[in-house]
């Protein structure tokens, strides 16, 4: 005889195939977008992590004291750059992203570090670190076989070292505090070796702090280039009595990474030179 089955058991069956059905579509919707929060490697530019790890904290205001010169930075999001709209605002300096770890140049670098000389601005190149990648040393060498040299003709500043949070994974790159000022310092005794020049460290305090347990023996011969977007620019990393640089906000005019030199002009010149 053939075998009925109630409709208690058929609801139940029903039931268990639909919850079923519902996990296995929450796990593949859960895939994608846990992907989709890493970006693509290359994509990182200088402050990308400053707004969500430090905070938004006021406009900032200059010291009325103190003679600031605007420059901005950029990256490849960015693409072709206005210099001239930039220069007649008032702009006289920008750094722009040459590299990432040993595996990206940034294909606008011609157009953004040649067009903001050609305007007359001085100007300077950057390197995204990646310490989980590559020693500090090869990266060293990578960014400076890739445009971030530099030459004694006035115009160039010295290469800049892009530290901050890891936009690909944990903050520090895995590595403890020791290590990851041994890997800065390979990569700026690298870099004088190869260019005569101390490297700019571009950082913000909480990042310095957590990664590197706020070391302070970088900042007798490394300009410091601090990251806050507050109404003043704070705490800085020990051993720095004085930013020289200051990036200020990320929703700034025409390109929205602005940046004040803490002097006059003249003294911007002075940092050029060497």
């Amino acid at each position: 005889m053939p075998v009925h089955r109630s409709g208690t058991t058929r609801r139940r069956r029903r039931l268990t195939l639909a919850g079923t059905l519902l996990a296995a579509l929450s796990l593949l919707l859960a895939v994608p977008a846990s992907a989709a929060d890493t970006p693509a490697r290359g994509t990182a530019y200088m402050g990308m992590g400053v707004r969500a790890h430090d905070g938004v904290h006021g406009k900032p205001t200059p010291d009325a004291a103190a003679t600031q010169t605007e420059g901005v930075d950029v990256s490849s999001h960015q693409g072709n750059v206005a210099w001239t709209t930039l220069w007649n605002s008032g702009v006289r300096w920008a750094y722009v992203k040459a590299t990432e770890g040993t595996y990206y140049k940034n294909p606008y670098f011609g157009q953004q570090y040649n067009g903001s000389y050609n305007v007359g601005m001085i100007r300077g190149a950057y390197h995204f670190a990646t310490p989980d990648t590559t020693t500090g040393a090869a990266q060293a060498h990578y960014f400076v076989d890739n445009g971030g040299g530099w030459s004694r003709d006035g115009r160039t500043l010295p290469g800049a070292l892009d530290i901050e949070w890891n936009p690909y994974g944990a903050a520090c790159y895995g590595k403890s505090q020791t290590a990851m000022v041994s890997w800065i310092r390979d990569f700026l005794n690298t870099y004088k070796a190869r260019t005569g020049r101390d490297a700019v460290i571009y950082t913000a305090t909480s990042w310095w702090k957590q990664c590197t347990g706020n070391h302070p023996g970088f900042a007798q011969y490394n300009p410091l280039w601090i990251a806050r977007y507050a109404s003043t620019v704070g705490e800085l990393p020990a051993g720095w009595a004085y930013y020289t640089m200051w990036q200020y906000t990320s929703t700034g005019p025409t390109v929205g990474d602005h940046d004040w030199f803490n002097g006059a002009y003249d003294r911007l010149q002075a940092l050029a030179l060497g």
